[in-house]
C-alpha cells in the first residue's frame, strides 16, 4: 500500500458522520421495537420467551428514561418529564398485561414509534 492510500484510509473514518445522543437513542428504541414486533409475530415453542425478553428490554429502556429525566442535570421542560414518567408507568403496566396474555404489544410499539418520530423531528430527547 502506498503512502497516499495509507493517508486516505487513516482519515476516512473522520469523514463518517458523528452520531449524536439522539441518534443513539433512536437506534436503541428502533432495535427494541423491532425485537418486540418480531417476537410477537413468531410462532413456536420459543416465541413467548423471545417476546418476554423483548418486553424486558423495553421495560429496562423506559426505566432508564425515567432515571434520566429524574436527574437534576436533565434540562428537559417539566411538562415533558411528566409525560415521560407517565409513558414509563403505562409501559410497565401494559407490559405486565402482555406477559399475562391479556393484551397485545401494539400500544407499546406505538409509544416507541412516537418517541422515534420525535427524535427524528428534532424534538427534545426522552
Amino acid at each position: 500500500m502506498n503512502a497516499l492510500l495509507k493517508a486516505k484510509s487513516a482519515y476516512s473514518a473522520a469523514n463518517a458522520p458523528t452520531r449524536t445522543a439522539k441518534d443513539f437513542e433512536f437506534e436503541v428504541i428502533a432495535r427494541i421495537t423491532r425485537k418486540m414486533i418480531s417476537a410477537a409475530k413468531s410462532k413456536g415453542p420459543n416465541s413467548f420467551p423471545a417476546l418476554a425478553e423483548a418486553l424486558h428490554d423495553n421495560r429496562k429502556m423506559w426505566n432508564l428514561f425515567e432515571i434520566d429525566v429524574a436527574s437534576s442535570e436533565n434540562a428537559l421542560p417539566i411538562e415533558l418529564k411528566e409525560q415521560i414518567f407517565y409513558l414509563s408507568a403505562f409501559t410497565r403496566e401494559h407490559t405486565s398485561k402482555v406477559l399475562s396474555r391479556k393484551a397485545g404489544i401494539k400500544p407499546l410499539v406505538e409509544i416507541n414509534t412516537a418517541i422515534m418520530r420525535g427524535l427524528r423531528s428534532g424534538a427534545s430527547k426522552p
